[in-house]
């Protein structure tokens, strides 16, 4: 399989030099333990949960599993969330930088206890799946271009190739298939062996049986503004259950809710988050989407296309050396922005995602409405679309080929 460079690459190798514990975090599959073997040092021990042997060892007696470690790398450490204490005893002990390198595939930092435990001990880095700038051996400069209202266009990807991209997804091992019903076969197989075993280390969940059905119920809405009880409805579960399950999916980083964009300035907003998965291709497995399907249903392609540009913003982000926190944009009247991005000092750049080859200005008119609330704020507005140009649709707003993602 192809060994890709990762974006995060550099983030983690700066925490292994000034920070006692480093966790990678990311959906399984997402190139967790090849990364975290590439980045530790020759004489850093491996140990993996997911052998029956070491996680009863673990399980056990924690405190005697660490004892004696120097460094270590800990995979699939939400297995045994009960060794963080005896690694926080450890790492008190010996302060040493880069003592343990550990992957989840569950958000630990959700049990209050974990984020207690090694809070100011440990930096999280998340990894998603391959990015399009990943993939193809970009930079992953398009949220820095951003926010200089400078992006430009990559290598033309547009039509087909688009379309081929989105379904294909980003984990590693599916695109080492070769057709894409080799792939949404692995997707089936991955979607089952999730909630068979992690879904079981993580929660108590009593109606696990349902959960594929779910998982695909929520699929068909990834995207739109969240209504749990719409989406449980299908399958007899409450609007409790169903938030509760939703969040579990999420603690596993294969879906995301973003919460709505809140001004004073403004009323009438949404209040109401929206839904998306973190891969396009596990989200077309679970919608049955194919490129003759989509070719012939393009109204299938939209929200499939949004949950891409969301995923593969995410993505970058997880590599950038600045942080940003991500929100959606809708009044009363329709108007919205599919993404707002906003870094520490409050600056925005808005994005929506259109899957058609031409731009109009009434595309901006939610980007214009949310350039006025936030003012000097408002770095840029981008509209996504199937071309190859960038062109300019009035101050700091722009039509901007899906390609400047791949950058």
């Amino acid at each position: 399989m192809a060994l890709y460079p990762r974006l995060a690459e550099q983030r983690i190798n700066d925490a292994m030099l000034d920070t006692r514990v480093v966790l990678i975090v990311g959906p399984r599959q997402s190139g967790k333990t090849t990364l975290a073997k590439k980045m530790a040092s020759a004489e850093m021990e491996y140990y993996t949960l997911d052998n029956a042997t070491t996680l009863e060892a673990a399980r056990q007696d924690p405190v005697g599993f660490v004892r004696g470690m120097n460094r270590a790398i800990v995979d699939e450490i939400q297995r045994a969330p009960e060794l963080l204490l005896a690694i926080k005893e450890s790492v008190d002990t010996d302060q040493r930088p880069g003592r343990f390198l550990l992957t989840g595939s569950a958000n630990l930092m959700t049990l209050p206890r974990v984020a207690d435990s090694l809070a100011g001990r440990m930096e999280v880095v998340r990894l998603l799946p391959l990015a399009q700038s990943e993939i193809r051996a970009g930079g992953g400069d398009f949220l820095r271009d951003a926010f200089r209202n400078d992006v430009k266009a990559g290598d033309s990807i547009v039509g087909d190739d688009l379309m081929a991209a989105v379904l294909a997804g980003g984990y590693p091992e599916a695109l080492g298939r070769k057709t894409l019903t080799r792939r949404q076969d692995w997707y089936a197989d991955y979607v089952q062996a999730i909630v068979q075993r992690d879904v079981r280390d993580i929660a108590q969940v009593e109606q696990i049986a349902q959960m594929p059905r779910l998982l695909r119920i929520l699929a068909e809405h990834s995207g739109q503004l969240v209504n749990y009880s719409g989406i449980g409805a299908a399958i007899g579960m409450n609007h409790i259950t169903t938030q509760k399950y939703v969040g579990i999916f999420e603690s596993l980083f294969l879906a995301r809710t973003v919460q709505p964009w809140f001004s004073n300035t403004l009323k009438r907003l949404t209040k109401t988050p929206k839904v998306h998965f973190l891969d396009s291709g596990l989200l077309a497995s679970l919608r049955d989407l194919s490129l003759d399907r989509l070719r012939a249903e393009r109204g299938h392609f939209g929200p499939l296309l949004e949950t891409f540009v969301f995923a593969e913003i995410l993505k970058l982000a997880s590599g950038a050396e600045e942080r940003f926190e991500f929100s959606h944009f809708r009044d009363k009247e329709q108007n919205e922005v599919d993404i707002i991005i906003e870094d520490r000092r409050g600056r925005i750049v808005g994005i929506e995602v259109k899957a058609a080859a031409t731009v109009s200005s009434t595309d901006f008119s939610g980007l214009r409405i949310l350039a006025e609330a936030v003012g000097e704020k408002f770095v840029s507005g981008i509209v996504l679309y199937d071309h190859e140009k960038v062109i300019p649709f009035g101050e700091r707003l722009y039509a901007v080929p899906f390609s400047a993602l791949s950058r």
